[in-house]
């Protein structure tokens, strides 16, 4: 009787940790995209002072980029709830 109840205390506990580390795990997560979003903007900055006639061009790659970095970080806060 006593190791069925030691199994669903396990269980419980097991959950719970899954749980937190899911948290902390999206929260490291989010670090790879921030340093992409900066590594974006910070290098278009700088290519739009060397040719400012390529603006449109390095605009939208950086648009582009921007947006495929934040896709990332939303696709890692979903699969937190979806792994729940």
């Amino acid at each position: 009787m006593s190791a069925a109840l030691e199994m669903i205390n396990l269980a419980d506990a097991k959950t719970t940790v899954v749980g937190n580390v899911a948290s902390i795990g999206y929260g490291l997560a989010a670090i790879g995209p921030g340093v992409g979003v900066g590594i974006i903007f910070g290098n278009g900055t700088q290519a739009l002072a060397r040719q400012p006639e390529a603006a449109g061009l390095i605009r939208t790659n950086q648009i582009m980029g921007f947006a495929f970095c934040e896709a990332l970080a939303l696709i890692g806060i979903v699969m937190g709830f979806v792994y729940q």
